[in-house]
């Protein structure tokens, strides 16, 4: 056992550590220099400035700045950490519950880990597993991902909508533009990642060329984002410090790969899955989330992407999945068990910054995150939502999708043209699965549904804000 551990490339030095002490590394260090040079700030102002006059805006400026940030942070916690310092003080001053809002930055942050361009560690295993390229795997990513936060988004502006919640007056904003007039050059090494990952450059030189673009911004830099010596070296401490975490976690995660190897657990695992789902897909992909889940729930996202991986993923693949849209699915609820009760740790890092009860707002996170849970289970049956296929099939799958997610929202805050009566939410719901679900004849159904919900809504009438005073009296409460 010792033997095969450290002497070949199938235990601890195996893929896992390989990958987290070369792409991932620089991609790390690339973080932390973005940090430095103020990105974060900048990524919440600019959102602020777009969306903070919307109805409940602070909320949504937590999903897209979080959005932003998570792009070139790869981590659900320190997202959390940096946008929620801002955003769940701003979502509480307006009156949002302070269990709401730090469940909305918990959701938003977590989505960062699979956003592209930059998805977290565990993208850059899953290209060196695949064998294809990184921009391959971002690109395959890029429709769901944003499926996930318009579904965040939706339920956000539903919730704002049925509650009466305002936004910052738009006097107290800046200006889009003169945001972009005075740091907009901060962008420069994103466009730089961009370009580099486009024309095929090794993930390493991308990253060593994304670095040198962020110190050559930071010596032209005024104020005190201004890279000095000492600044310098303070974004490489704390790039390799946040790296050490990665690495520990890919070394122990090829332990158990190497353990999984060795006895061919591997094998026998996807088979038992199949076995006890009788090779039904629709079974064998709900015993696979669920499995995700509960590993995610106790081993960081890049170790538990790793063992499930190799453990779960040959099942779905065996079904017919094709491997790509089986490893994203396992990755997907790997990360999605950070918002997962009963440990949710992101939805934990929420609750401390806003003073709010952990558990209620990991349920809460849970429920605005939802959509989330069922998106891997759309692109598992139909490829069109990786962008692959005919771009009629492809627009048609992401048109359906965006409707469904709509309605998922729907159905779980009560609220669409007015409230909700009980019967019309178990409408949408069920609308919002025939639509999600591709196929032309769910298709016809799920539209149908839709349009009974809309005429019974149209024809009902009554108070559209009847519980808008209650929720914010409530939330100032909750506040105190």
């Amino acid at each position: 056992i010792i033997c095969y551990q450290y002497m070949t490339t199938e235990g601890v030095y195996g893929i896992p550590l390989g990958v987290s002490s070369t792409f991932v590394f620089l991609f790390i260090l690339f973080g932390a220099f973005m940090d430095r040079s103020g990105m974060g700030r900048f990524f919440l102002d600019l959102a602020m400035s777009v969306a903070g006059s919307a109805a409940g805006g602070p909320a949504k400026v937590a999903v897209i700045s979080s959005g932003l940030v998570g792009m070139v942070s790869g981590s659900a916690v320190a997202n959390v950490v940096t946008t929620g310092s801002f955003t769940i003080p701003l979502m509480k001053s307006i009156g949002y519950r302070n269990y709401f809002a730090g469940a909305v930055e918990s959701v938003a942050s977590t989505g960062g880990q699979f956003m592209p361009p930059i998805m977290g560690a565990a993208a850059f295993v899953m290209a060196e597993f695949l064998e294809v390229s990184y921009v391959r795997i971002a690109t395959l990513a890029f429709i769901p991902a944003c499926l996930y936060f318009f579904a965040a988004f939706t339920q956000i502006h539903l919730r704002a909508k049925k509650t009466g919640m305002k936004g910052v007056p738009r006097s107290q904003l800046p200006r889009p533009w003169d945001i972009l007039k005075t740091r907009g050059h901060l962008l420069i090494p994103v466009f730089v990642l961009v370009y580099f990952l486009l024309k095929d450059y090794s993930p390493m030189r991308v990253g060593f060329y994304a670095i040198v673009s962020v110190i050559i911004l930071g010596l032209f830099s005024g104020g005190k984002d201004r890279f000095t010596v000492r600044s310098f070296f303070e974004a490489c401490e704390s790039g390799a410090r946040s790296a050490l975490g990665v690495a520990a976690a890919c070394a122990c995660a090829g332990i158990v790969v190497g353990v999984v190897t060795m006895t061919g657990l591997g094998l026998k695992f996807a088979t038992l899955i199949i076995t006890l789902s009788k090779g039904i897909l629709f079974l064998t992909l709900c015993l696979t989330a669920v499995v995700c889940l509960m590993m995610g729930m106790g081993v960081p996202v890049t170790a538990s992407y790793i063992i499930l991986a190799t453990m779960a993923s040959p099942a779905l693949t065996k079904l017919g999945v094709l491997p790509i849209a089986a490893h994203l699915f396992v990755c997907y609820f790997a990360v999605l068990a950070d918002v997962t009760p009963p440990v949710c740790i992101a939805a934990y890092a929420g609750a401390a910054l806003a003073g709010a009860p952990p558990m209620k707002t990991g349920f809460t996170a849970f429920k605005l995150g939802l959509a989330g849970f069922i998106i891997p289970f759309i692109f598992a049956y139909d490829s069109a939502l990786l962008g692959l296929g005919s771009v009629s099939h492809v627009l048609g799958a992401i048109f359906t999708a965006i409707l469904g997610v709509i309605l998922l929202g729907s159905a779980v805050e009560m609220y669409l043209l007015r409230n909700n009566k009980i019967y019309e939410s178990v409408l949408l719901f069920l609308a919002s699965l025939l639509l999600i679900k591709p196929g032309w004849i769910t298709d016809v159904f799920g539209l149908g549904i839709l349009g009974l919900v809309l005429c019974s809504q149209y024809f009902r009438g009554g108070p559209e804000l009847q519980t808008a005073q209650m929720e914010v009296s409530y939330a100032k409460g909750d506040n105190e």
